[in-house]
């Protein structure tokens, strides 16, 4: 279960927390059977006979049940099991925890159970709405007595059915109906009662979140992403980063590529840590599974954003830049990896990249103005131009490979999504972060989604620094 704003407390405390107030407001009972049904809103309600008759032993045992000793001390024992389960580690120990807390939960049921035949044989008689509503707040009242989930949703529900609450109250009720039946994993009836909550306006305790987790947790990933969604585009910038971490791993779990790369530039926009760019790039990088030549470019977001998070984000980086291609920028790797410790000279693949790419450093980077030359010769074919701008991009001169890039891009047969990723990679690097963003933009094809996190990141490099503290 997802852990953020939305689940600080859990849904049954956030019950039970509506209880307060639910259970001690027991209704005023009409003595004028003809007074308007419509008083209930302010507290009035007007009871059918049978009702009336069964109403007050019922009330008075529920007021009295907490005071009794068996009570007291079963409810003290839900406590410890409760306090016991919330402090287990590992499966084997939560398991038996939950099995002594379901044991102490129906020992304190079974001293109820007079209340509980007192409370049927009310239900049994009611017949109006105002029956309802008065069953609904009585049974939500010894369900909390009980620490009965299932009685206090089902009075919940039956105070929303009575049609007696206020529109806003009543919305704010299914809230909580949904809550309890999420807590109880009945996924199907939390979102019926949430989606009522949100139609009836409500819009506390990331409601919209909580409906989005009842449809991923009932193996329905696809709509609660929608959810997710949808809710995250209501925040906006203020969107908890859990949802859209939760976002990603979902969509990443269901092999939605599309889904996990939106997420994952959201999150980086939002939030750019280096966790955040390792989850959003090794994602993307997992689920597109693209070739070499593509997937130099999205390992030259995680360089630019030091988030390396293992060795194999500096092999794989050196295997695609390959050091008989791009000598100059495997040694950068190379170094980079053996700083961090993640890489070491004792792996035989790292000496022969090291070995391989030192015999040809020298002479391809003097190869340089050459290349540059052939290139901008009218003559010059697609393949060639590119070429020449990825050697000077390699070398960290994204002046020159801009400029090749954009003449690449005049060229028949060049392959242009990958000179518009390149181009505003180099952009990137000149800080022409705008122009960056527009070019990223045009990028289409199996390259989009790669555009997109590199969109967020020349963002970043976009956004004003934040004012000094004051001192």
């Amino acid at each position: 279960m997802i852990r953020s704003s939305l689940f600080t407390r859990s849904a049954l405390g956030l019950a039970l927390a509506l209880g307060v107030a639910a259970a001690g407001a027991t209704p005023a009972l009409a003595k004028d059977k003809d007074k308007d049904k419509s008083s209930a809103s302010a507290g009035k309600i007007t009871p059918s006979k049978p009702v009336m008759a069964l109403y007050p032993a019922l009330n008075t045992a529920l007021e009295n049940a907490p005071k009794r000793a068996d009570v007291a001390q079963a409810a003290a024992n839900v406590a410890s099991a409760t306090t016991a389960l919330n402090a287990a580690s590992g499966k084997a120990a939560r398991a038996t925890a939950r099995t002594n807390y379901d044991a102490a939960v129906a020992a304190l049921g079974a001293t109820l159970t007079a209340e509980k035949g007192q409370l049927e044989q009310l239900h049994a008689a009611a017949t109006t709405a105002d029956d309802k509503y008065i069953y609904g707040q009585l049974a939500f009242k010894l369900g909390k007595i009980a620490e009965d989930k299932a009685l206090q949703r089902t009075g919940l529900a039956a105070t929303v059915e009575s049609g007696k609450l206020p529109p806003e109250q009543a919305a704010e009720f299914n809230f909580f109906v949904g809550a309890l039946s999420y807590d109880m994993r009945d996924y199907a009836a939390a979102r019926t009662a949430l989606q009522a909550a949100i139609g009836g306006g409500y819009a506390k305790n990331d409601v919209e979140g909580m409906l989005a987790e009842a449809y991923i947790n009932d193996n329905q990933p696809g709509e609660g992403l929608k959810v997710l969604q949808a809710a995250i585009a209501k925040k906006g910038n203020a969107a908890p980063e859990d949802w859209l971490r939760r976002g990603e791993v979902v969509a990443y779990n269901a092999k939605m590529t599309d889904q996990a790369a939106t997420f994952g530039a959201q999150l980086v926009r939002n939030y750019p840590g280096k966790q955040n760019w390792a989850l959003a790039i090794s994602v993307l990088r997992d689920l597109a599974r693209y070739p070499a030549q593509d997937m130099i470019d999205l390992l030259r977001l995680m360089d630019r954003t030091d988030s390396y998070m293992e060795g194999r984000d500096y092999v794989e980086y050196i295997q695609a830049a390959d050091p008989r291609r791009s000598p100059g920028e495997v040694m950068k790797v190379l170094n980079k990896g053996l700083a961090s410790g993640k890489l070491s000279t004792s792996d035989v693949f790292v000496t022969d990249a090291k070995s391989v790419a030192t015999a040809r450093i020298t002479a391809d980077k003097a190869s340089l103005p050459a290349m540059e030359r052939d290139a901008r010769a009218g003559a010059a074919t697609a393949n060639a131009v590119m070429a020449a701008a990825d050697a000077y991009l390699s070398y960290d001169q994204p002046a020159k490979a801009a400029e090749l890039f954009q003449l690449a891009m005049t060229k028949p047969g060049v392959e242009t999504d990958k000179a518009l990723t390149r181009l505003g990679i180099a952009q990137v690097d000149m800080g022409q972060a705008a122009a960056a963003q527009a070019t990223f933009a045009k990028v289409g094809g199996t390259r989009k989604l790669m555009a997109q996190l590199w969109s967020s990141y020349a963002a970043g490099k976009a956004a004003p620094a934040a004012a000094p503290a004051a001192q």
